[in-house]
């Protein structure tokens, strides 16, 4: 199978294309766009370089020869499958610059489309959305045919390109899945999300800097059972629908945090509590019984995939080290989102 995958030098486009490697080995033939934006690191996928099976290109997917170039392939043949996962994606950055988001979440997935619609070889084209885009929950969780009621500029974003990925499906008719995961995490993800952050300053006895009073309930997905739910609905995800995917695990973000300090046997005296951010959403939670209909489960334990991602973290220092330490980008961010706080 050719695959485009965007986005793929960021955390879970790299972790998919290992995913990809790991399954197929050399009969996956994967295009990997990405425009090396603050989070994207080719090097995270550096034991590819060289393969026949693998090509990167340097790219945004909001420029058409760019998106042009991708659709190719690795040898000129074209691809198969576009998997779109690149997105400006943290909520607390788009709070500071809501534009990048649309220009990137909405206006890129609008160009990939427009490729795709040259291409009618082209059997399938996912569009990596989020939970996000349900907006909050009190009790209960969200099936897919419930409204979107994003909340902040990169939930807004996220459902505009939802809905544009669906509204091309229904146009002109392109073989178009939507899927909308819960929180991500594991190895290689950039240090500025919760778990990473929160690991890799506990290792380096630093504050880790909780929102609010930390009640605040996110799903929790390990990043591999993402990637193997994805590949799976590739083969049998129906045109047009959206699917869910939920990793089951309902935590408090301090209950997370506390996780992280016992596992790495420090004190819950470097929890900081900070000034809430705004328009927090206090608890996501969606229905995932429409894709395990299909006959997908995610049977991970969250516990013990946890304990992997901190123990990742915990013997790749060299890795998040050269983000948090060397990059003026990360160390002007985090001293504007939280040393005023």
């Amino acid at each position: 199978m050719r695959y485009l995958v965007t986005g793929g030098a960021g955390f879970i486009g790299s972790n998919f294309i290992r995913f990809l490697f790991r399954k197929y080995g050399e009969a996956a033939r994967v295009v990997n766009l990405d425009k090396l934006t603050y989070a994207g690191i080719r090097e995270n996928l550096a034991e590819f370089e060289g393969s026949p099976s693998y090509k990167f290109l340097q790219g945004d997917i909001a420029n058409a020869a760019d998106v042009a170039e991708g659709y190719k392939g690795t040898d000129g043949s074209g691809v198969d499958v576009v998997v779109n996962f690149a997105a400006e994606t943290h909520v607390d950055r788009s709070l500071m610059e809501a534009g990048t988001f649309i220009e990137t979440d909405v206006h890129g997935v609008l160009v990939l489309l427009e490729e795709a619609r040259k291409h009618a070889s082209l059997k399938r084209f996912v569009q990596i959305s989020t939970d996000e885009v349900y907006g909050s929950i009190a009790s209960g969780s969200f099936i897919e045919t419930d409204a979107l009621n994003p909340r902040n500029p990169y939930s807004a974003s996220k459902a505009g390109g939802d809905r544009m990925a669906y509204a091309y499906a229904q146009t002109y008719g392109l073989p178009v899945i939507v899927t909308r995961a819960s929180n991500n995490f594991g190895p290689w993800q950039y240090p500025e999300k919760l778990i990473p952050l929160f690991v890799t300053n506990a290792i380096d006895d630093l504050p880790l800097p909780l929102y609010g009073d930390g009640r605040n309930i996110r799903d929790w997905l390990f990043v591999d059972d993402h990637c193997a739910a994805i590949d799976f609905l590739i083969g049998h995800g129906e045109n047009s629908e959206t699917y869910n995917i939920g990793g089951g695990n309902e935590r408090e973000n301090r209950e997370i945090t506390s996780t992280i300090l016992r596992l790495l046997a420090k004190p819950d005296t470097l929890i900081r509590r900070v000034a809430d951010r705004t328009g927090h959403d206090r608890r996501y939670s969606i229905e995932t019984s429409k894709l395990e209909g299909l006959g997908f489960r995610i049977d991970r334990d969250f516990d013990e995939a946890l304990v992997r991602t901190v123990e990742w973290y915990r013997s790749n220092e060299g890795w998040w080290r050269a983000i948090k330490e060397r990059s003026a980008e990360f160390k002007e961010y985090y001293a504007k989102q939280y040393e005023k706080r």
